[in-house]
């Protein structure tokens, strides 16, 4: 019996072909989406959790995704430090610009001396950036062929030097001085956002309403508020995901039904003669659902192939990061192995249905 399934397989090698790249396009499409969106937000989370600033004062939608603006007084940090509790604040300005072809990446306007005491941050090679043309790096930007003394373009052909390397990550992977950024942007004595940092006796929430009582209008946040979850940045991210999941097992089932229907044509005589032998509808069924499963877990394995091997790829292009869960890696299995037996259902029972006199006369 799996002789036969196999033997079937191997004497149709082009349509076995054809079949197993359609099912390995779905379950890949399904791994590499899921991937993205996990990996970028458990990347904005760890970096996130490394700003140790508990509180972010800033204007309300000044701080989007895609998008910030430097549209508040950096005057507000004289009034921010004289409030009860606070220990530290330091001014932020936060850029999004388009990297590349693929995506948007951040950068940082910050005054470095103050904003690495407050974070815990580190220069690990090199030094902080002094001069309006100086930008300083993480570690992870740095292994994509960005050492200290390399240049970086941002605004435009503008270059930037790396003057150093920081850890840990915290934030844009990219920070300048907060005057640079200014300068740039036209906007001085501006900032996207100050970081505040409260004593350690003192209750965060507590000092977040104080702020809010005593310099109403603004937005005022934990900082763990504002840095979210990709999912939950995006609110049609989970829509998008379960409708290219539901695409995935269509074009999987599709491409089966199509080429089990193809089969049963080129096999109508050879149908016949296992009818004629004795062979039960269900036996016929099962041996067309066996080879549908056979194709659909060959695809399934070339499409973990090509969604690990083109995560890694882009990875090292762009730097976008990929983290498979299983959860999503056994849908994508159910995907392509339900797919595929739903689609080569019809055709077995059009084959079981087959008259084996009519089948025996078949050219």
């Amino acid at each position: 019996m799996d002789s036969l399934v196999t033997s079937n397989v191997r004497q149709r090698p082009v349509r076995t072909i054809i079949s197993v790249i359609g099912v390995a396009l779905g379950v890949a499409l399904v791994m590499l989406f899921t991937g993205l969106a996990r990996g970028m937000s458990t990347d904005l989370q760890r970096r996130s959790s490394n700003v140790r600033g508990e509180i972010i004062f800033t204007r309300k939608g000044s701080i989007q995704l895609t998008s910030s603006s430097a549209n508040l007084s950096t005057k507000y940090t004289e009034r921010l430090q004289q409030i009860q509790g606070v220990e530290s604040v330091t001014p932020v300005i936060r850029y999004i610009y388009q990297s590349g072809s693929l995506g948007f990446d951040q950068l940082d306007g910050v005054e470095w001396d103050n904003f690495a005491r407050m974070n815990g941050i580190q220069i690990i090679e090199g030094r902080g950036p002094q001069q309006n043309d100086e930008v300083v790096i993480d570690q992870t930007k740095a292994k994509r062929n960005h050492p200290v003394g390399s240049t970086l373009k941002i605004f435009g052909e503008k270059l930037y030097r790396v003057v150093g390397i920081y850890s840990p990550e915290s934030g844009a992977r990219a920070k300048v001085t907060l005057a640079s950024l200014q300068d740039s942007l036209e906007a001085p004595g501006k900032c996207t956002y100050v970081l505040v940092k409260v004593k350690p006796s003192a209750d965060p929430l507590a000092v977040a309403k104080q702020i809010d009582q005593e310099l109403p209008g603004n937005n005022v946040q934990l900082t763990r508020d504002v840095f979210t979850s990709v999912e939950n940045s995006i609110p049609s991210l989970g829509i998008f995901l379960r409708i290219l999941v539901a695409l995935a097992a269509i074009i999987s089932a599709l491409v089966v039904m199509l080429a089990m229907h193809t089969t049963i044509t080129e096999r109508t005589r050879e149908i016949g003669i296992l009818k004629a032998m004795g062979a039960s509808r269900t036996y016929i069924i099962s041996e067309i659902e066996r080879e549908a499963l056979l194709i659909s877990a060959i695809g399934l394995i070339v499409g973990f192939i090509i969604a690990f091997g083109g995560g890694f790829l882009i990875h090292k292009t762009t730097g976008l990061i990929f983290e498979y869960g299983w959860r999503w890696a056994l849908t994508a299995a159910i995907i392509g192995l339900v797919g595929g037996a739903i689609g080569a259902f019809y055709p077995a029972v059009r084959a079981a249905n087959l008259d084996p006199v009519n089948a025996l006369a078949y050219e």
